[in-house]
């Protein structure tokens, strides 16, 4: 496999995903142009959102696909880039929405979509709550996503075979099932006590990270593409096992990112985790270190300003520097070399064609061994 081509511009993968959400903008600036002169704005927020991204879960599609059968430049090659586009899309809806929920100040080095359109709001003068017009303007954003996602799927889906339209249609409605429930389960354990029982909390952590993130973002893409490649229940479930495993180790990086990560490379300022209060497997692990150690101040400090909006650059430094000396990130570090452990010795031993199973292996590794 060349390393000259980035991952996911491989086979073309990204630049036809991104012509197809390219297009779909493009109809949508026109609906919102016949409706009224005042909706372009929410076309150029959707195409703010859809300009940033890895393209990790259409890269995992498709090549899963390729995995298992698919065959490039054909029809359904041409139906799996355009899946690959619905989740893309559907990502940008929970995005939209994660953003209100967080209270999120920023999104990929941009204002946050309720930010920007309070922005908007003040700016122009405006009667009325400049917040409350910007949460909503960024819901109503995730549900055009949403909509758009249901779209793609949909045209994706058209030309095939009855079957193989039909199992794949069971697991994309089971993954926006999931993430759904999933941001609930991270609504309820944001608004739940915490820190008295650490063995709990991590329970919590995990629960949201399957639901939430794990399963949708390499998961579920690894099951479509079988299911897209019309292959046996065997093969879903293989794909199943080590993509939950894989896409835990995904969302356990990115938490460490969102506290030690460069923001430059995030795209999130410094400690917007720790201000945004997020209960992670690393504070959960940073409290029970710091309990079985005696350290009750670090378990007062992590407890009295994690969620603290108004902490300054050099509180964020301490804190980070707490969670740091508990010794926690070294073992949320050995938890993703665990999971990632298990996914990569299934991928060994896949029976996979070329160049498909060194793909997947590679996006993998970037999967997990990521700085942004």
């Amino acid at each position: 496999m060349s390393t000259d081509v980035p991952l996911v511009d491989a086979e073309d993968v990204r630049p036809r995903v991104d012509a197809l959400l390219t297009e779909h903008v493009a109809r949508l600036r026109e609906v919102l142009d016949q409706a009224s002169p005042d909706a372009g704005r929410l076309a150029d927020a959707v195409a703010q959102m859809l300009s940033g991204g890895k393209r990790l879960r259409a890269a995992f599609c498709y090549w899963s696909f390729r995995a298992h059968g698919g065959q490039a430049g054909t029809p359904e090659a041409d139906a799996v880039l355009r899946v690959g586009a619905a989740l893309e899309l559907f990502q940008a809806a929970a995005l939209f929405h994660d953003d209100v929920m967080d209270d999120s100040d920023t999104r990929r080095g941009f204002p946050a979509a309720h930010r920007a359109f309070a922005g908007l709001h003040a700016a122009q003068g405006l009667t009325g709550d400049p917040g409350l017009f910007g949460t909503s303007a960024a819901i109503l954003l995730g549900d055009l996503t949403l909509v758009a996602s249901e779209q793609e799927f949909a045209a994706a889906l058209a030309p095939l075979p009855a079957g193989r339209a039909a199992r794949a249609r069971e697991v994309f409605d089971l993954m926006r099932t999931e993430v759904t429930v999933g941001q609930y389960l991270d609504v309820l354990a944001q608004a739940m006590p915490w820190g008295d029982d650490p063995a709990a909390d991590e329970a919590r952590a995990r629960e949201v990270i399957r639901t939430k993130a794990a399963r949708y973002s390499v998961e579920h893409p690894l099951v479509l593409g079988a299911a897209l490649a019309d292959a046996d229940q065997g093969a879903l479930d293989r794909c199943r096992a080590l993509g939950l495993p894989l896409g835990e180790a995904f969302q356990l990086r990115d938490d460490l990112l969102g506290v030690f990560g460069d923001p430059l490379t995030t795209g999130k300022p410094a400690g917007d985790d720790l201000r945004e209060g997020k209960r992670t497997v690393l504070v959960a692990r940073a409290v029970a270190r710091a309990r079985s150690g005696g350290d009750e101040a670090t378990v007062t400090l992590l407890r009295s300003r994690l969620g603290d909006r108004s902490l300054t650059e050099v509180e964020v430094t301490r804190l980070a520097g707490a969670l740091a000396a508990t010794g926690a990130p070294d073992e949320v570090e050995e938890l993703i070399d665990e999971l990632s452990g298990t996914a990569f010795g299934l991928l060994r031993t896949a029976d996979w064609p070329e160049p498909a199973k060194s793909q997947l292996t590679a996006l993998a590794h970037a999967a997990v061994d990521r700085r942004a």
